[in-house]
């Protein structure tokens, strides 16, 4: 099949096209009321695999209500998390306690698709999505804070970064997609698309298989629920936009960054550790073995370690 083809299947992907149906802003990501009480009885179920003391909290913004869960030591240093596409801040439960261990955490959901977050306002632009998180960071008055983004989220870890004035340390950068190189194997992210356009249990797994090294790791009940984001929900979140970084952008950023990614990710290559390292002024690569795109659940150890030592 053509690669032209394929590209345009991605795109069709990204602009989310899983629904025509039009919806309230306040609906944005679900079509009806029952499917989103079904999404959100799974993440609360899902939620429950951090295991360990945390707190949830709903902050109003300019653009909607972003959800916040909270852990960890009150006086440790504080510690963001943003998550990847569709997968909400339960995808944390492989990495959360030795993360909570010396760090506050604050991990967001993005208003624009399955989570607890609710946009009420139009589809974000790359700038309003600065402005967003920046209104959530100044509600809890952080300061000098650390950041990790999975996928989407390293896009947007990455965003807040280049912004002249920021408030951010450390950043880990967990595969981040569209960040140092366009979707590295466009053909085999397509299975992505067949799931949203016809979801189905078969589709679904076979979609983790291509993200994922180690499939069997991922706990039943995240399943459901990242199956039920994928069936519900109308993702559109906004990733035409999400172009890779100029080298200037790249070299504007001057904070310590740890890139992580696996070796058999569908999203990012060698090529993406060598921009990294050319154009971040002060940077770490690694490339971590026998992981795919959801390195954080693959070789959760190797990621966990990696990350406490880097953060601390």
């Amino acid at each position: 099949m053509p690669k032209l083809y394929f590209r345009i299947l991605l795109l069709l992907l990204l602009t989310g096209c899983s629904s025509t149906k039009k919806v309230k802003f306040d609906d944005y990501v679900f079509k009806t009321k029952s499917e989103k009480q079904a999404y959100i009885n799974s993440y609360d179920k899902a939620l429950k695999l951090w295991d360990i003391p945390y707190s949830e909290e709903n902050v109003k913004t300019t653009y909607g209500t972003a959800h916040v869960i909270m852990a960890g030591p009150k006086n440790g240093k504080d510690l963001v998390l943003l998550h990847g596409m569709d997968a909400s801040s339960t995808m944390w439960f492989p990495n959360i306690k030795p993360l909570a261990k010396n760090h506050r955490i604050y991990a967001i959901d993005f208003m624009m698709e399955p989570s607890k977050s609710t946009l009420t306002s139009k589809p974000l632009s790359s700038e309003e999505i600065m402005l967003l998180y920046n209104e959530v960071f100044d509600h809890y008055k952080l300061k000098k804070f650390d950041i990790v983004g999975a996928s989407r989220g390293g896009w947007i870890a990455t965003l807040l970064a280049t912004k002249r004035v920021n408030s951010i340390d450390k950043i880990v950068l967990l595969s981040p997609a569209q960040t140092f190189k366009f979707i590295d194997k466009v053909g085999k992210t397509t299975s992505a698309l067949m799931l949203k356009l016809f979801p189905s249990e078969k589709k679904f797994g076979k979609t983790l298989k291509t993200f994922s090294t180690h499939p069997e790791k991922i706990s039943p009940i995240y399943k459901r629920q990242f199956y039920l984001a994928n069936k519900y929900a109308k993702s559109n979140s906004s990733m035409l936009k999400m172009t890779p970084f100029s080298d200037k952008e790249l070299e504007s950023i001057k904070n310590p960054v740890l890139v992580l990614i696996g070796d058999h990710d569908v999203i990012n290559s060698d090529e993406s550790l060598e921009r990294a390292q050319k154009y971040l002024v002060n940077s770490k690569t690694q490339m971590v073995k026998d992981a795919g795109h959801f390195l954080s659940i693959d070789q959760s150890k190797i990621v966990n370690d990696a990350m406490i030592n880097f953060l601390e």
